[in-house]
């Protein structure tokens, strides 16, 4: 994905529960799959803990065309300190290209700047290219750990 027309004049603002479907229809338009749980399950403990999760969006004459979803993290991993979690970000593929996936996330780090937060990570599966070369493009590199993952449904012998 490369990023060159001008960007869209507007703000971002934080989600409201009701940009749930809108939320979801766009992570299915780039994944070909509906996480619906997922987001559902995020909003939910998002409501319940909002202190711990930072969500934006970006609207374009009023409809939402791209979002971030950050989740606070201390101590992952045995780590001390308070860390950020980029769990998704979107932008709807006709708006693409137009600077709204950097703006996201130029939004996302103002505010954990704001709370002390140093160090933000994500994950992206090794075939979606288009959100590696975003992340690359935005500054992300590769972190010193592997997660490693199996099916749990086999038998092991």
């Amino acid at each position: 994905m490369t990023e060159t027309t001008p960007a869209l004049e507007g703000d971002i603002t934080p989600l409201r529960a009701e940009d749930l479907d809108a939320v979801v229809a766009i992570d299915q338009a780039l994944s070909g799959t509906s996480r619906r749980g997922f987001f559902e399950k995020r909003l939910s403990a998002a409501l319940e803990h909002p202190g711990d999760f930072i969500y934006v969006g970006r609207r374009h004459e009023g409809r939402l065309v791209g979002y971030a979803l950050t989740r606070l993290v201390d101590g992952e991993f045995g780590k001390p300190g308070a860390r950020a979690a980029l769990d998704a970000i979107g932008v709807d593929p006709g708006y693409q290209g137009k600077m709204i996936g950097r703006q996201l996330l130029a939004a996302v780090e103002d505010i954990l700047r704001h709370k002390g937060v140093s160090e933000l990570t994500s994950q992206v599966e090794w075939a979606n290219q288009d959100l590696l070369g975003f992340f690359a493009g935005a500054g992300f590199s590769m972190a010193p750990r592997v997660v490693l993952t199996r099916p749990t449904d086999t038998h092991i012998s």
